[in-house]
């Protein structure tokens, strides 16, 4: 009898052995981490069973997931933007400093049809125009005041005028005699100069961006409602092929993809402050190709990242024989026309359901482009000729470029008229969407009312009751 309990005792203890135990069972890599509990000196000896194991992980994957939703739930909601149909003025920084011109420009506003302004805060100098409080901007001495802000801002803000900031991004003759570290380099170590001359910045250094941020928020708190980015692209002049950049700056990107990255960056923290944000771009990019790899502006990658695309489709920038039109700058409505379909056909291939994409805001000529060998003069005419194919072009929002800041205020119409002219086009354009919906009904329609006999089509409408 002592043998058999003998026998079954052993018996036991390996089963024991076999089943009792989990602390040396393999962990799987996708498996949640162990979770370590306190235990009292009695129950220091045993094990936690499947189950105590299973029920505290279950435990422990809910408390991180109210964790997450509670995070989610309380993020802040971004600030509220509201948009506005620009139609708007460059102006220099020295031009709004200064209190008898901008208040000539002012008054001319006051009986048009112009609503917003666009003033240089980071000109192509590379100097900051007002100063900023902003550690970064004051450590590298950017700022050259040319205008009180808080002034220019109280004219701007009391006619209701929409305030747009223009930053020049990376053509930057300035930063980079003071941090050359940020500049284009040639192979022998000095800086990369344009055909003017003019120092670079280089558009992958993240440094760079940070910077431009800064100066671009900057801009926001001081009264700005939206900040215009220009120059966001790479120099094309003679020289730029020799330039060298540091493999641990590219990470193997292209220009059409840093300069894309560097948009959506921006953007980003744009957002977050409530800022608009807008880039000017070549107008040539429009459709791709050879231009838009040089400078690596990617029109519709861009737009994706933008509230505003700001193409500068100026007539007199378009060689002879670009859209079949002999010489563009002679025929400004035409060129306009041309570019602004274009645009709509490029950004087209680009557009996905539910999917934002940029408003696109023209830049339209308003000056005379003498050094042509084929030009004409520019005045009220040729002004109203550009606004005009915008909006045949099924565009609402323009802005008129001059670098001198003197406008054909004639070519304008009076805010009344402006307001009256954009009521009556909206209704023409509702009335062209009706009319497209209801051409894309009527093959149905009338399918449905072929007889089985062949007799002619009649609407379901008009058809007779037996």
């Amino acid at each position: 009898m002592k043998k058999l309990e003998i026998c079954l005792l052993c018996l036991c203890l390996c089963l024991f052995s076999l089943c009792g135990c989990k602390r040396y069972e393999r962990i799987e890599a996708t498996s949640p981490a162990p979770v370590v509990v306190s235990r009292s000196s009695d129950e220091s000896d045993s094990e936690k069973t499947a189950e105590e194991t299973d029920e505290a992980d279950t435990t422990q994957q809910e408390t991180t997931i109210v964790e997450l939703t509670t995070q989610e739930e309380t993020e802040p909601p971004l600030p509220e933007r509201i948009p506005v149909k620009v139609k708007g003025v460059y102006l220099t920084a020295y031009v709004a400093g200064t209190t008898s011109m901008l208040d000539e420009i002012l008054s001319h506003i006051d009986e048009t049809e112009i609503n917003a302004v666009v003033i240089d805060v980071k000109n192509d100098e590379g100097r900051v125009t007002f100063a900023m409080d902003s550690p970064i901007v004051n450590e590298v001495g950017s700022v050259q005041k040319l205008m009180d802000i808080n002034s220019v801002m109280a004219k701007l803000k009391e006619r209701n005028i929409y305030a747009i900031a223009r930053v020049v991004a990376f053509r930057d003759p300035y930063l980079p005699e003071q941090r050359p570290e940020w500049g284009l380099h040639l192979a022998d170590g000095s800086l990369y100069r344009d055909n003017k001359g003019l120092a670079w910045v280089n558009p992958y250094k993240r440094e760079v961006w940070d910077y431009l941020v800064e100066v671009a928020l900057e801009a926001h708190r001081a009264g700005f409602d939206e900040v215009q980015f220009d120059y966001i692209r790479f120099s094309t002049e003679k020289g730029i092929n020799n330039v060298v950049y540091d493999e641990a700056d590219t990470l193997g990107l292209s220009k059409t993809e840093i300069i894309t990255e560097f948009v959506e960056y921006v953007y980003e923290r744009c957002l977050q402050e409530g800022v608009f944000m807008a880039a000017d771009v070549f107008g040539a990019i429009i459709g791709g190709g050879i231009d838009s790899d040089n400078v690596g502006q990617s029109y519709g990658n861009m737009a994706a990242s933008l509230d505003y695309i700001c193409p500068m489709i100026y007539p007199s920038h378009y060689a002879d024989g670009n859209f079949g039109i002999e010489h563009p700058d002679t025929q400004p409505y035409d060129t306009i026309l041309a570019a602004l379909q274009g645009s709509k056909a490029d950004l087209s291939g680009y557009t996905r359901n539910g999917e934002h994409q940029a408003v696109v805001r023209p830049w339209l000529q308003d000056f005379t482009a003498s050094y042509l060998a084929n030009y004409i003069s520019y005045g009220p005419e040729q002004i109203r000729a550009q606004i005009q194919a915008v909006y045949d072009a099924g565009y609402d929002e323009w802005m008129l470029w001059s670098a001198a800041c003197r406008y054909h205020w004639d070519g304008l119409r009076s805010p009344e008229e402006g307001e009256a002219e954009m009521r009556e086009l909206e209704a023409r354009r509702a009335a062209q969407e009706q009319s497209a919906a209801a051409a894309e009904t009527l093959p149905a329609e009338t399918e449905e009312a072929v007889s089985v006999e062949g007799e002619s089509e009649t609407p379901d409408s008009e058809a007779s009751v037996g």
